[in-house]
């Protein structure tokens, strides 16, 4: 959550034709939208709304902050290296094969970082090494 705005995600809804007065929370992570209102009067006015809809936008941002946890730290079916975020990668320019052992990470979020270590100067396993190391230490473990 930014820490310029207490009130990140939280926007309040005045209708006074509609007869609706309250708080309401949006946020959108991954393409999945998640919105909930706080009515004031069912929760004891606006101070307590506000307080209820922060609570719960705060839970929430909690919960989708430990997903991606999880998810980004299980090694996928297609990790073929052992090491999350380790890779072998080949690339082809003007008709030569390189090889190289890529380490990759997010030092935060909409950041991505990577380090790449060639098997024709290290050898495969030295350079597989190098990759783990690099990342090991990229992410604070």
């Amino acid at each position: 959550m930014p820490s310029d705005s207490k009130n990140y995600a939280i926007a309040r809804i005045d209708l006074p034709d509609a007869r609706t007065h309250g708080w309401q929370v949006r946020l959108q992570r991954r393409g999945i939208k998640y919105a909930k209102f706080f009515a004031d009067a069912p929760l004891g006015g606006i101070e307590l709304s506000l307080k209820t809809a922060r609570d719960w936008r705060n839970n929430l941002l909690g919960r989708l902050e430990n997903e991606d946890r999880a998810r980004i730290c299980q090694r996928s079916t297609r990790n073929s290296s052992g090491v999350v975020g380790v890779s072998k990668v080949s690339v082809v320019t003007n008709g030569v094969r390189y090889t190289f052992w890529q380490a990759a990470w997010s030092p935060e979020p909409g950041k991505r970082r990577c380090v790449k270590f060639s098997i024709k100067r290290y050898g495969d396993t030295e350079a597989f090494e190098l990759a783990v190391l690099a990342r090991t230490e990229a992410i604070g473990l």
